[in-house]
């Protein structure tokens, strides 16, 4: 858990694929709260990052989950 700015969270990986061609498909889950508060917000993240010679030149992040994959997908198939 970490804590500053009166927050506390907790991050974790839900789910890593490397697609191949140097594409990379994550989703990753946040769940937070303020400090002395009882109430809990989570959210869900997908991310697609691009890497040339396993450098990440460009990560792009989305709410939604379903759409990234796909795009992720159809990108490494188009790089072969």
């Amino acid at each position: 858990m970490t804590k500053g700015y009166g927050l506390a969270t907790k991050a974790a990986a839900q789910e890593l694929l490397d697609l191949g061609k140097g594409v990379s498909f994550s989703v990753a889950v946040r769940k937070g709260r303020l400090v002395g508060s009882s109430g809990y917000v989570q959210t869900r993240l997908a991310s697609v990052a691009l890497r040339d010679r396993d450098l990440i030149v460009r990560i792009v992040s989305f709410l939604d989950i379903n759409q990234p994959r796909a795009a992720a997908e159809r990108l490494a198939e188009e790089r072969g």
